[in-house]
């Protein structure tokens, strides 16, 4: 095999989530993961050679390595090859990211000893909103303060935003349709919305962290900022605070589950948590689309994508329903149908004004296709 292919990593705090990816076609001849890192990261990229040696890939079959990393800050606005000086700024923007950047940085570092002789990227969630409009971009807080702490609105997600644009769009031209403005719905565990207008992103859920804009299934999303004071003043330290909003609040938070198949078991037993839940995740995406239809003038695709936008059908309808003065119908047989085939899927009606599609997400493409372009 030629050094054509990008060993793209995922590193979490647990996981350590490869591929190894055609960056041209997007094929991957190995999907794997290595669960419950306790040993440390130096062990699990131990395991990850191991399992490419089995799978008949070494070193010199790669071009290069990717690392997803979700935050680089008002630093980083396109991807990078790390070196020494570029994985220590990565590692000072761990506030804005405390969740992701920690265990990236962590095995960027295992992955450089494990593969020394290729070149390493870093590839940000956050680079694809960089050019947000400085409207949007912009929090009415004193300049100064602005200023001295990096405080403006980042977005995440933005791998995925970038490969599901520009899949909706080449299916959007397929069909005939226009495709200048989009609305992508990225429902996961973490959730956002992009507005985006002639393929740039012009308005995004996210802010300065992952935490802000719609309800996820641990992360509360939107607060009132006093409502932070409150908890403060209630006697909860900032980490406990933090704690709550990041990871006990969401769906997790309302109904007592994360998990979008139990919330649904829930809600067919008529469970009033689960009710609630998926009333409030709902009301807020709802309010969101309606919000980028006005920023955008009208809209011309909506897509859905990530592991709870791909799957449930009922969601999608709710969240879509009573949409025609916005040019956005759903047809209930298209929407069921999704999953048979290999996608994108239309669960538009033909006539429709606005094309609605449920497109799978591939950030380690996008991810593998970023990282070849860079190191040539």
């Amino acid at each position: 095999m030629a050094a054509t292919r990008v060993l793209v990593l995922n590193v979490g705090s647990t996981t350590v989530k490869f591929q190894v990816v055609d960056p041209a076609s997007g094929g991957a001849d190995v999907t794997d993961v290595v669960e419950d890192v306790g040993d440390g990261y130096d062990a699990a990229f131990g395991e990850v050679a191991r399992r490419l040696t089995d799978a008949g890939l070494s070193a010199g079959d790669l071009l290069a390595v990717g690392h997803r990393v979700v935050h680089g800050g008002s630093v980083y606005s396109a991807p990078v090859v790390l070196d020494d000086d570029a994985i220590a700024t990565i590692e000072g923007l761990s506030d804005l990211a405390p969740l992701h950047n920690p265990p990236a940085v962590a095995g960027i570092r295992a992955a450089r000893s494990a593969y020394p002789s290729l070149p390493h990227v870093a590839v940000f969630d956050t680079a694809f909103f960089a050019d947000l409009p400085p409207a949007a971009a912009t929090y009415a807080v004193p300049r100064e303060v602005a200023h001295e702490l990096g405080l403006r609105r980042y977005g995440a997600h933005g791998t995925s935003h970038a490969y599901v644009s520009r899949t909706a769009a080449a299916t959007a031209q397929r069909l005939g349709n226009d495709a200048a403005r989009q609305i992508v719905l990225h429902l996961g565990g973490g959730a956002s919305a992009s507005a985006i207008r002639d393929g740039r992103p012009v308005e995004t859920s996210m802010g300065l962290t992952p935490m802000e804009g719609l309800v996820m299934g641990t992360r509360s999303g939107d607060v009132d900022p006093g409502l932070v004071l409150r908890l403060l003043r209630s006697g909860r330290s900032v980490d406990e605070v933090d704690h709550l909003l990041n990871h006990d609040s969401g769906v997790l938070g309302l109904s007592g589950t994360r998990d979008f198949r139990d919330l649904e078991e829930r809600l067919h037993a008529g469970d009033h948590d689960a009710r609630r839940a998926f009333a409030v995740y709902v009301h807020r995406l709802r309010k969101y689309v309606g919000a980028y239809v006005a920023v955008l003038g009208g809209l011309d695709v909506l897509t859905f994508t990530a592991g709870v936008g791909e799957h449930r059908a009922d969601l999608r309808s709710a969240v879509l329903a009573d949409l025609a003065w916005a040019g956005i119908e759903v047809d209930p047989v298209l929407n069921a149908s999704v999953g048979d085939g290999t996608g994108p899927w239309r669960i538009s009606p033909d006539d429709a004004d606005c094309l609605v599609l449920v497109v799978a997400t591939n950030e380690e493409w996008e991810i593998a296709r970023q990282t070849a372009d860079l190191v040539g």
